[in-house]
C-alpha cells in the first residue's frame, strides 16, 4: 500500500482527543505511505506539527476555513 494516500478526518465529533486517531494512523502506517490528517482543533494541529518536526518528518500544511490538514510521508 506504499505510495497511496490515506486520509484521516478527525473533524467529526469524537469522545476523545483528535490526536488519538491521528497517532493510531501514524503507528499503523507502512513505510512510504502518505498520510493526510484533517483537524479542526487548533491545539491538536499544533501538537501534531510539533511531534512531526521532532521526529524529523517533513509535512505540508493546508488551511481551509476551519479545517487544517497535514500531509506527510512516513
Amino acid at each position: 500500500m506504499t505510495g497511496m494516500m490515506k486520509r484521516i478526518d478527525t473533524c467529526r465529533p469524537l469522545p476523545y482527543s483528535p490526536l488519538i486517531p491521528a497517532m493510531q494512523a501514524i503507528c499503523q502506517a507502512e513505510k512510504g505511505e502518505i498520510l493526510e490528517i484533517v483537524l479542526n482543533d487548533a491545539s491538536a494541529f499544533s501538537d501534531l506539527k510539533e511531534y512531526l518536526s521532532e521526529q524529523g518528518i517533513g509535512f505540508r500544511e493546508i488551511y481551509d476555513r476551519d479545517h487544517m490538514t497535514l500531509q506527510f510521508t512516513l
